[in-house]
């Protein structure tokens, strides 16, 4: 008798506490939402023919077979941002709440705890206007990586880098994402964004994820272009000083001012022929 009390009450903690656990969780509502649009996707994604996909002009003379040779379409660049918030579950919050109209893939904590928010194969809304290359809707292939950040005082923790190098691996394993297209959300958005600042990207290149310059570098040449090498690293030059702004945060850091010193052309010229 004495054990099936003591099993009972047992019983009667762990609901408790289950309870208690669904009770506090946050984001049922937002999750009721993401699971309805992506129902309502993949209901596009089956109609035959494409749903808003007719072209008006050729009336009568467009049809639609399915093929057999499709795939899903895969991310090729990932974009890392600091979240400018002062906590993970603040960040969370403006995430769920649609009148900001703003998400991301991933966020990482500063304790090294990461938030998956959208399907790696879904578009999430992170990157906004901007240009890298030839990209300008780079919302549409790319994963964003918020890092819970202030953007300020904020150091970046051990535990969050290392969660960070976690998923950019699985990512780059499983997409086939370049070493150079890990970029920061300043480098897509020069001028408009200045994130992530003071980051370890030496850190992240060391590993395959970005480009960083060598060591030792050499003088450049001196009819070396610098805003053709921008241009060709993958910057908009279409207000320079911006370029060079988020050049420096991003492979400077101690110095964003939007002149390039010696020193600054050097590893431009270095990253430059990396990038040929």
């Amino acid at each position: 008798m004495h054990i099936h009390q003591i099993s009972y009450k047992a019983l009667l903690l762990f609901s408790c506490v289950l309870l208690a656990s669904c009770s506090t969780y946050k984001y049922k509502e937002s999750d009721k939402v993401y699971k309805k649009n992506a129902k309502d996707f993949s209901k596009l994604i089956k109609a035959m023919p494409p749903e808003n996909q007719r072209i008006d002009s050729l009336f009568n003379e467009q049809s639609f077979v399915g093929t057999t040779n499709m795939g899903i379409r895969k991310p090729n660049f990932v974009i890392i941002h600091h979240t400018a918030q002062n906590s993970t579950d603040q960040t969370l919050k403006t995430f769920t709440l649609t009148r900001t109209g703003t998400s991301a893939h991933y966020v990482i904590g500063r304790d090294g705890k990461v938030v998956q928010m959208v399907n790696d194969y879904l578009r999430a809304q992170h990157a906004g206007a901007g240009k890298w290359g030839s990209v300008t809707d780079m919302n549409s292939c790319s994963i964003g990586i918020e890092m819970d950040n202030n953007g300020t005082t904020d150091p970046w923790t051990e535990a969050q880098i290392n969660s960070l190098c976690a998923v950019l691996a699985t990512l780059k394993k499983k997409y086939s994402i370049p070493t150079a297209n890990f970029i920061g959300h300043a480098d897509f958005a020069p001028g408009r964004k200045n994130d992530p600042k003071n980051f370890p990207w030496k850190t992240l290149a060391q590993k395959g994820f970005g480009l960083w310059y060598d060591d030792v570098m050499e003088t450049p040449p001196e009819n070396f272009d610098t805003t053709a090498a921008l241009r060709i690293i993958g910057y908009n030059v279409q207000r320079l000083n911006y370029a060079i702004e988020a050049f420096k945060i991003h492979f400077v850091q101690t110095d964003i001012t939007q002149t390039l010193t010696d020193f600054d052309k050097q590893i431009l010229y270095n990253l430059y022929k990396k990038s040929l």
